[in-house]
C-alpha cells in the first residue's frame, strides 16, 4: 500500500458516523429478522427446559443458541430475498434492505443465507445430534418452502400450516437434551403451532391493505374483518387451553399457572373486543398482546424448570 493510499483511508475514516453503523447495524437486524430469531431461540429454549428439567449444560445451551441463530437468521433472509418484489409494495416491509435496494448484490444475500442454515446443520451433525439436525432443517424447510414459495402466495391457509416451522424451533429444543418427543416439548410446540395465525392474522388484519396491495391471499384480505375476528378467537382460545395444559407438566405448577392465567384472561378479553371492534387499531393491540402472551409462557417456563 502506497502512502497515497493510506492518508486516503486516514481522510476517510473519521467520515463514517455513529449514524452511520447505527443504520447498518439496524438494516442487518432487518435483513436476518433478528426479533423474529430471538423469539424462535427462547422458544427452542422452553423446549429444552421442559425435556431436561432445567438441566442443560453450558456447552448444550451454547450450542443450541448458535445452530437455533444460524438456521433461524438464514431462513429469514432467504424469506426476504423471495418476497423482495412484494416486500416493496407493502408501506410495513418497504424499507426493508432487499426491498429498498440498499443490498448491491442480492444474490449473495441466498448464498450467505444457505451457508448459514448449512453451517447450522453440518454441527448438529458435527456433534452427533441427528435429530437436532433434522428439526433444524424441517425447519427451515417449512418456513422457505412450504410457507413463503408455496402457500403464502396461494392460499389464506398459508400462516396455518407455516407455524410448523416455529414447532421444530421448540422441537430443536427437546432434541438437543435428546427427549424431542417429551410431552411437554410437545405440548409448547403445538401451542405456538395455534399460537401462529392468532400472532399473524392480527397483524395482517392491522396491514390489510398492503397484503391486498401486494396480492397476498391473507385471511383478512379473503374474509371480512368479523369473520377473521372470530378464526383469531378461535385460535386464541386452543393457545389458551394449551397453556394452561402446559400447568400439569411435572416441571410447573402454580409459579406457572397463575401469571399464565392472568395473562390468558387479558389475551381473551383483547381477542373478544375484536369481534365487537373488528377495527385496524384493535387488530393490532391483539398482536401485540399475543407476543407478550408467548414471552409470558415462556419466562414462566423457564422459571419454573430452573428453581
Amino acid at each position: 500500500m502506497n502512502s497515497q493510499e493510506t492518508t486516503s483511508e486516514v481522510k476517510i475514516g473519521p467520515q463514517l458516523s455513529t449514524d452511520t453503523l447505527k443504520d447498518t447495524l439496524r438494516s442487518i437486524a432487518v435483513l436476518f429478522k433478528l426479533r423474529v430469531v430471538i423469539l424462535l431461540v427462547l422458544s427452542s429454549l422452553g423446549g429444552a427446559f421442559l425435556a431436561a428439567g432445567g438441566r442443560i449444560s453450558l456447552a448444550n445451551l451454547g450450542l443450541l443458541l448458535v445452530t437455533g441463530i444460524l438456521s433461524a437468521s438464514g431462513a429469514s433472509a432467504i424469506n426476504q430475498y423471495l418476497e423482495r418484489s412484494s416486500d416493496a409494495l407493502m408501506r410495513r416491509t418497504l424499507n426493508r434492505p432487499l426491498a429498498a435496494g440498499l443490498v448491491s448484490n442480492p444474490h449473495a444475500i441466498l448464498g450467505i443465507a444457505s451457508g448459514l442454515i448449512a453451517l447450522a446443520v453440518g454441527i448438529a451433525l458435527y456433534v452427533d445430534n441427528l435429530a437436532l439436525a433434522f428439526f433444524l432443517a424441517l425447519g427451515a424447510a417449512i418456513y422457505i418452502g412450504i410457507y413463503t414459495v408455496w402457500l403464502k402466495p396461494r392460499t389464506l391457509l398459508n400462516i396455518v400450516i407455516g407455524g410448523a416451522a416455529g414447532s421444530c424451533a421448540v422441537l430443536s429444543g427437546s432434541a438437543l437434551v435428546g427427549n424431542w418427543a417429551e410431552p411437554g416439548a410437545l405440548t409448547l410446540a403445538l401451542l405456538i403451532f395455534v399460537w401462529t395465525p392468532t400472532h399473524f392474522w392480527s397483524l395482517a388484519m392491522a396491514y390489510r391493505d398492503d397484503y391486498s396491495r401486494a396480492g397476498i391471499p391473507m385471511l383478512p384480505t379473503v374474509v371480512s374483518d368479523r369473520a377473521t375476528a372470530w378464526w383469531i378467537t378461535l385460535h386464541t382460545g386452543a393457545t389458551s387451553i394449551l397453556a394452561l395444559l402446559l400447568a400439569f407438566h411435572p416441571q410447573l405448577g402454580l409459579i406457572y399457572l397463575i401469571p399464565i392465567t392472568v395473562a390468558t384472561l387479558w389475551m381473551g378479553s383483547h381477542s373478544i373486543r375484536l369481534i365487537t371492534h373488528p377495527d385496524q387499531k384493535q387488530a393490532f393491540k391483539v398482536f401485540k398482546v399475543s407476543n407478550i402472551y408467548l414471552g409470558i409462557a415462556l419466562i414462566f417456563i423457564y422459571v419454573e424448570t430452573l428453581i
